[in-house]
């Protein structure tokens, strides 16, 4: 049986456990080979006080011009947090180019949260990731990028499921075959998954709300998804496989009173993600 490739469109950070940093060792765990392509390095990412970076800008068509005269192919393609108007650009002719009738296209809008957009996201930046969102087979916004995507007012963030199932159909009548928002507050002692499929009655997966928000979570959540799907999982059960799995992770770096800034302490249940 061929072994499976995903590429990972996403910054390579050294230390605080997200990016593709968390995506790599994640997808390579489900027998899935991890080929990471590079936006930015950064030492530790961005939340810690001191910091190296490098902006890949530059160098990215030149490094994906190998993989073309290579001729590579790949079953999946997951994008994550995009730094420029350019880098949009590079991405959706990197999706155009490798992208086959089987390949898995997964998209996380990573671009605000609690209702504020990164200092990044201009007007301009919001409407290329809208450009992007075409493309995508899945699409993992949180409830302040699925507002931003349609041009909604996030207000207080108070939507009621039936809102939230109605700009999930509006979103995916873009292009995305599934869609999940991610850790909504319900209740304050509670976190839902809103999932949403074309063609199929929405689910939901509820967890429960533990500690603090940590950096690198919708990291960890997109990338079990991006894998447990290529791997023949449906939709609904990948995304509850995702929540589980990062709870576990959650509940662990609060008990070890780990920073919230190191991100999820995933090494520790990788083996649960094991395929057979």
């Amino acid at each position: 049986m061929k072994q499976k490739k995903m590429a990972l469109i996403n910054d390579i950070t050294g230390f605080g456990r997200c990016s593709v940093a968390v995506t790599s060792p994640i997808i390579s765990t489900m027998k899935i080979q991890a080929v990471a392509v590079p936006t930015a390095i950064l030492s530790a990412h961005t939340q810690f006080e001191e910091y190296f970076f490098d902006d890949y800008t530059p160098k990215m068509k030149e490094y994906i011009q190998t993989y073309k005269n290579l001729n590579l192919d790949f079953d999946g393609i997951a994008t994550g947090f995009l730094g420029s108007k350019e880098q949009v650009d590079i991405v959706i002719d990197f999706i155009k180019t490798f992208k086959k009738e089987n390949t898995m296209v997964l998209v996380d809008p990573v671009m605000g949260d609690y209702g504020k957009l990164y200092e990044t996201y201009t007007k301009k930046m919001c409407d290329k990731m809208k450009n992007l969102v075409q493309y995508a087979d899945i699409l993992t916004p949180n409830l302040t990028e699925l507002c931003t995507l349609l041009d909604i007012d996030y207000g207080n963030g108070e939507f009621s499921i039936e809102e939230i199932g109605k700009m999930c159909m509006e979103l995916a009548g873009k292009g995305p075959e599934h869609i999940v928002v991610t850790g909504i507050p319900f209740h304050k002692k509670q976190i839902m998954n809103y999932i949403y499929s074309k063609d199929e009655e929405a689910r939901i997966v509820m967890v429960d709300r533990i500690g603090v928000d940590r950096s690198g979570t919708g990291d960890v959540i997109s990338s079990v998804i991006a894998g447990k799907y290529l791997n023949g999982h449906s939709f609904y059960d990948s995304v509850k496989i995702a929540a589980s799995f990062a709870s576990k992770c959650i509940k662990y770096c609060e008990e070890n009173q780990v920073p919230e800034h190191w991100g999820l302490c995933f090494e520790m249940y990788l083996k649960d993600l094991l395929e057979d």
